[in-house]
């Protein structure tokens, strides 16, 4: 219950623009895979594979709140172990754009039905809902990520295919 209560309080901060972003320069390679590894224990109870894709540089200096992109890789991150498949594997790439850095975090999990892409990022939806309460979401984390990268001025996404798997892509500004 508290802690749905604090990610209500911390959204309503974001939707009323009171989110006061602590910008700096850090790699966010280095962010990923210190998420990667703070996930390893869960993601081996249900074994799967944490990676970086290999194309991916081996760093990348961003600008942006560091603290706040975390929660981001918290939540998608989570979600992909929490939601994929037993045995699967949760995959993150880094892209070097011109201005920006897209980074996308990919499972080969069930996929999500399209008529639920457009609605997932809103709060409280939960695509299945009795599998989310047995897999303990709130149905808050995906409104907390966008309003977290829109803060930021720039965009995150979904694209899903059933029987797939799943891609949630965001982007920030290139350091």
């Amino acid at each position: 219950l508290s802690s749905i209560v604090e990610d209500l309080l911390l959204i309503t901060q974001y939707e009323d623009g009171a989110l006061n972003l602590d910008t700096q320069k850090f790699d966010v390679l280095e962010l990923v895979r210190e998420q990667m590894e703070s996930f390893e224990m869960q993601a081996d109870n249900k074994d799967i594979n944490l990676e970086i894709k290999q194309n991916s540089p081996k760093s990348l200096m961003v600008e942006a709140d560091p603290d706040l992109v975390e929660q981001v890789f918290n939540n998608l991150i989570g979600n992909s172990i929490k939601y994929g498949t037993e045995g699967g594997r949760t995959l993150v790439g880094v892209y070097p754009l011109e201005e920006n850095v897209l980074i996308e975090v990919s499972d080969n999990g069930p996929g999500i039905e399209p008529e639920h892409l457009p609605r997932l990022f809103e709060r409280f939806y939960r695509v299945d809902r009795s599998r989310s309460r047995k897999e303990g979401g709130n149905g808050l984390g995906l409104a907390i990520v966008k309003h977290i990268i829109e803060a930021h001025g720039q965009s995150v996404n979904v694209r899903s295919t059933v029987g797939v798997g799943s891609t949630f892509g965001f982007t920030l500004k290139n350091a």
